[in-house]
């Protein structure tokens, strides 16, 4: 048994090295990945369910061809999201950063809101709509939109603050004829930074949404 899960995670994962197109570097598609998770599951579900005196064997190649289809399919399909919102957002200072099946999109405070404000900034609806598009399209995804301030002001103020500012994307997400119901609004003030909050620079990057986007199945 040992010897066949070993297999079927070695073919799902050989099956499909790719080139980044960021980077140059010759990677596991994240589908594939997903596809040798699921291989390897369902090797072991369908041997361990396989009737006294079945072909173990068999009955494990079919529980790895079900599971890695199903595996590849979140994956594939979280591909294709990645690649037409880096595609869409190229140049508007959004960043995508991939984290399994999850996606992220920051968006700084410099092109997002201006400082003590949670009113977008006019210039910034253009790469909003940019972001609906894709939205709308793979539509499979659950959005949580994520705000954060800088450290300056107190705690109280900056957590209404960071409300306010993901509730402005939400609202405006939803006005792109998002289904509200995929759309979660959280704030969590200053407590997250990811630069330093000494700097003009620093409490710049700290004043952003975040968008999570999550696979549904």
């Amino acid at each position: 048994m040992r010897k066949l899960v070993v297999v079927f995670a070695a073919l799902a994962l050989a099956a499909c090295q790719t080139m980044d197109p960021y980077t140059g570097e010759q990677k596991t598609s994240n589908a594939t990945t997903g596809a040798a998770v699921g291989a390897v599951a369902g090797a072991v579900l369908g041997a361990a369910t396989a009737k006294k005196g079945a072909d173990r064997g068999k009955a494990a190649a079919r529980g790895a061809a079900v599971g890695g289809i199903a595996g590849a399919g979140v994956g594939y399909y979280m591909d294709q999201q990645e690649a037409a919102l880096r595609a869409e957002l190229e140049g508007t200072g959004v960043r995508v950063r991939r984290d399994g099946d999850k996606l992220y999109l920051i968006m700084p405070g410099n092109i997002t809101f201006a400082t003590g404000r949670y009113e977008i900034r006019g210039d910034f609806y253009p790469t909003l709509n940019s972001v609906a598009k894709v939205l709308k399209k793979f539509d499979e995804t659950a959005i949580k939109v994520a705000g954060h301030t800088d450290s300056v002001g107190s705690d109280s103020s900056n957590q209404i603050l960071s409300e306010r500012r993901a509730q402005s994307v939400a609202q405006y997400l939803r006005g792109q004829q998002i289904v509200a119901g995929r759309i979660q609004a959280v704030g969590y003030g200053e407590r997250y930074p990811i630069a330093d909050n000494g700097s003009d620079m620093g409490r710049e990057q700290n004043r952003r949404v975040e968008l999570e986007l999550i696979p549904m199945q």
